[in-house]
C-alpha cells in the first residue's frame, strides 16, 4: 500500500475501534488507561538490553523482516510518555525514533496493519518487533511470526516535524531578484537543444500560496486490516555486512563452526557488499539459539531475517 493511501486511511479517526472492550475479554474486567498527555520525540542514547547493545537513530525510510514478540504488560507510559495500551494498535522497536509509523506485515498469513511505534523493545534481541495484544491479534501473529516492518516515510517525518516544531531548521534567506540580469547560455556538450529549456527573458517572480497543513495523524490509530499475499520464507542470522571482501571473510571463519558462509549483494550499478549469513534454519528455536551463539561470539549486531 502506497504510503500517501495509508495517511488517508489513518486520517478516518472514526474508524477507530477496540477500547477498553479487548481487556474485558482478556481479563474480565475493564482496565483502566492512562490518559494521555505531552508526547515527547526521543532518540535516545545507545543501551544494552540482555548484554546487546542497541543503537537508535532516526530512520525515515527501510523495510526489514525478522521475527514478531508481543509487547509485555509495564507502566502506565510509553517510552515517549504516551499512554500505554494493549488495546491500541501501537509497538516497540529498539531503535527507530519514537513516535514513528510503520506497516508490518504478517509473511505468513499476508494481513497487514499500521501501528503507532511508541516504545522501545522488544527485549529479546532476537525479535524485530512487538506488537500490542491488539495489533497483533489483527493480523494473526503471535510471538516468532515471519514479519516485514516498513517505515511509512511521509508520515513519521510528520510527527517528527509536529513534535519538535522549528527546532534544527536551518533558516535559509531567499535570493534576491531585483537588478539580476539574465543572460542564456547555450546547453553543455552532448546535450541535445531538445533536452533544454531556456527563457527569452528573466522569469516573473510569482508568491506560492501556502501549502495546505498535512491532515493530523491521530494519536489513537484506526483498526485497518488489509491483505497482501503471504510471503513466508526460510530463517537466517545475518552477521554483518560489508564493503570488503576480506572483512566478510574474517568475520566467516570467526563463525565457520556454525556453517557461515559469504553472500555477495549487488545493490546498484557499482555497489556491491558482501554478507555473512547462516541458513536456512530449521524453525524458530533453532535461529533463535543460533543467533544466540553469534551474538555470544561477540557479533552484536547479528539478527534474525526472512528470505
Amino acid at each position: 500500500m502506497r504510503a500517501s493511501l495509508l495517511l488517508a486511511v489513518l486520517a478516518l479517526g472514526g474508524c477507530t475501534a477496540g477500547g477498553n472492550g479487548f481487556f474485558d475479554r482478556l481479563f474480565g474486567r475493564a482496565r483502566p488507561v492512562a490518559p494521555s498527555g505531552p508526547v515527547h520525540y526521543v532518540v535516545g542514547a545507545p543501551y544494552q538490553a540482555l548484554g546487546v547493545w542497541r543503537y537508535p537513530r532516526e530512520q525515515f525510510q527501510g523495510t526489514e523482516t525478522g521475527l514478531a514478540s508481543l509487547v509485555g504488560d509495564h507502566g502506565a507510559r510509553t517510552t515517549d510518555d504516551e499512554a500505554f495500551d494493549q488495546t491500541a494498535m501501537a509497538a516497540a522497536h529498539p531503535t527507530l525514533q519514537l513516535p514513528a509509523l510503520a506497516l508490518v506485515t504478517n509473511l505468513e498469513t499476508g494481513r497487514q496493519v499500521v501501528v503507532r511505534v511508541n516504545d522501545r523493545g522488544p527485549v529479546p534481541p532476537t525479535r524485530l518487533i512487538a506488537l500490542t495484544r491488539r495489533a497483533a491479534e489483527l493480523i494473526g501473529a503471535k510471538d516468532g511470526t515471519q514479519v516485514r516492518v516498513r517505515v511509512l516515510d511521509n508520515e513519521s517525518r510528520q510527527l517528527a516535524a509536529e513534535l519538535q516544531g522549528d527546532a534544527g531548521k536551518l533558516a535559509v534567506a531567499t535570493a534576491p531578484t531585483a537588478g539580476v540580469k539574465t543572460e542564456s547560455l547555450a546547453p553543455p556538450p552532448g546535450v541535445g537543444q531538445g533536452h533544454a529549456r531556456f527563457a527569452a527573458s528573466a522569469p516573473a517572480v510569482v508568491q506560492a500560496p501556502p501549502a495546505a497543513a498535512a491532515s493530523a495523524i491521530p494519536r489513537r490509530l484506526p483498526e485497518q486490516v488489509t491483505q497482501a499475499p503471504p510471503q513466508p520464507g526460510s530463517l537466517y542470522v545475518v552477521a554483518g555486512t560489508f564493503g570488503r571482501l576480506e572483512y566478510a571473510d574474517l568475520q566467516r571463519r570467526r563463525l565457520g563452526d556454525l556453517g557461515a558462509r559469504t553472500v555477495i549483494s549487488q545493490d546498484g550499478p557499482r555497489e556491491r557488499s558482501y554478507r555473512v549469513e547462516i541458513g536456512p534454519l530449521d524453525g524458530v528455536a533453532n535461529a533463535d539459539a543460533t543467533l544466540g551463539r553469534v551474538l555470544g561470539a561477540g557479533v552484536s549486531d547479528a539478527r534474525i531475517v526472512v528470505q
